[in-house]
């Protein structure tokens, strides 16, 4: 076993203090993900959406009802905070295109692409791997309907991580739901943690 497997949870906390994690999306992948990398100590954090809350979103995204209507990143913010008040969020309340990625999250040690929208995943994935070539991402990529835990795993292609089945498209048929959603989330933190654990930078 190798030894970043082997630590105590206050030496995690130590090793992870000042790393820097960019969130772009802050639906269901982002808002949990985010979630799980606050509560194992990640204490900073930039995170991008333009999208307000809705009630449908409840029933995948880390948000509450008194939160509908509010904005994704504003509320993300909150949340974080309710968790850890010592915690450090920059909130940017946009849409991302490639200049803006590059600009909002050149400091970051690892991004976290969290997005909906297949056009948008594959623009920022592109933009980060063409444009800054030192920099990590972690994906989420095949994550509706339920059941079949089996199928969701983790594949590496470089600097890119993709965690989920890989296949499942989001549809009316194929909703995404709180089991699988959440199952790819944290899959996504857990992947920021090996990452950062391993000491690659």
């Amino acid at each position: 076993m190798e030894d970043c497997y082997i630590m105590h949870f206050g030496e995690i906390k130590e090793k992870i203090k000042d790393k820097v994690i960019g969130i772009a999306g802050c639906g269901g992948l982002g808002s949990n993900c985010a979630i799980a990398l606050v509560r194992v100590g990640i204490i900073r954090l930039i995170v991008a959406d333009f999208d307000c809350i809705e009630e449908s979103n409840l029933n995948r995204q880390y948000y509450f009802i008194n939160q509908v209507g509010r904005k994704k990143v504003y509320a993300l913010k909150d949340n974080l905070m309710a968790v850890n008040p010592n915690v450090s969020v920059d909130a940017f309340d946009i849409r991302l295109t490639p200049d803006l990625i590059l600009k909002i999250y050149k400091d970051c040690d690892v991004i976290v692409e969290a997005f909906d929208d297949a056009e948008d995943k594959k623009m920022i994935i592109e933009t980060i791997l063409d444009k800054m070539p030192d920099k990590l991402v972690v994906s989420g990529i095949g994550l509706a309907g339920w059941g079949d835990n089996n199928s969701i795993h983790t594949s590496q292609y470089g600097n890119l991580y993709i965690c989920g089945d890989n296949i499942k498209e989001v549809n009316e048929d194929n909703p995404p739901l709180a089991p699988r959603v959440g199952i790819v989330a944290n899959m996504q933190a857990n992947q920021v943690l090996e990452i950062l654990l391993k000491e690659r930078t």
